[in-house]
């Protein structure tokens, strides 16, 4: 299932933010839905147990095919797709990403009563997403710009 969804989200990603770049107001609504949905999956509370609060240091790059790790990184994707179209800066909305994850490991460090558990692993997964998603949105803008060249040479002959 995670592979399949990045996959979609590589090749589909694309060509929706170019075509959301001209919808800013639909671009908006769908990154305040996305950004929603990051925070409740990651912060709602999943069991009435406490953990440590202490951040394991574990995983790395290598395991990012598995599972767990590879549904981390199909949940950055669209985010920062998205917030990298609505901005128009996809370097600086990964930064952004990173550091979003950064805390959202830290919240789930120091809240215990939230039953989540911080990684570094998940900050590593969230990252390769965040990557993904700004490298998908600087090919949408490319895409976008191509798009309009090739339009206006034909609407100045009208």
């Amino acid at each position: 299932m995670g592979q399949t969804a990045f996959i979609a989200l590589v090749v589909v990603g694309p060509l929706l933010g170019a075509w959301l770049l001209s919808r800013p107001a639909t671009a908006r609504k769908l990154l305040r839905v996305v950004a929603a949905a990051v925070l409740l999956l990651t912060l709602f509370p999943t069991t009435y147990r406490t953990v440590d609060t202490r951040c394991l240091v574990d995983g790395g790059l290598a395991h990012l095919a598995a599972p767990e790790p590879l549904a981390n990184v199909v949940l950055f994707v669209p985010l920062i797709l998205l917030a990298g179209i609505r901005t128009r800066r996809p370097l600086a909305m990964f930064l952004a990403g990173t550091v979003l994850s950064a805390l959202i490991e830290a919240v789930q460090a120091f809240v215990p009563v939230l039953g989540r558990s911080c990684t570094t692993g998940d900050w590593l997964a969230n990252s390769a997403g965040a990557l993904t998603g700004a490298v998908l949105a600087a090919a949408a803008i490319w895409i976008h710009r191509a798009r309009s060249k090739r339009r206006l040479p034909e609407e100045s002959s009208l």
